[in-house]
């Protein structure tokens, strides 16, 4: 997660014409563009924000989103069963959506 997200900074810097160094990672980190990478800092912050009222659902995007694992992946590495895991990626998921269409990534 923190590899992503300090890659999508750097691209937000760069983008901005500021000094940040080169990634040697950057080829293989799964940013593709500057929209991209502004949803990965956004939902990063707003995963904060959701660790601090459901660590669970948190602890599910950040195995999904910024882990890419399965449902069935993320139940083995959290020691959930799937559909616990199912039902929490369905509330974040949900919750994530509507804080990034109200646009409230706490800064």
């Amino acid at each position: 997660r923190r590899l992503l997200v300090d890659h999508a900074r750097a691209r937000g810097r760069q983008r901005r014409g500021g000094d940040a160094p080169k990634l040697g990672l950057s080829a293989a980190l799964p940013v593709a563009d500057d929209a991209q990478a502004d949803e990965i800092v956004a939902v990063d912050r707003l995963l904060d924000a959701l660790a601090g009222f459901d660590l669970r659902a948190a602890q599910v995007v950040e195995c999904r989103f910024f882990g890419g694992l399965s449902i069935e992946e993320t139940a083995a590495a959290l020691e959930l069963s799937p559909m616990t895991v199912k039902r929490s990626w369905r509330v974040a998921r949900a919750w994530l959506r509507k804080e990034l269409d109200a646009g409230g990534a706490p800064a």
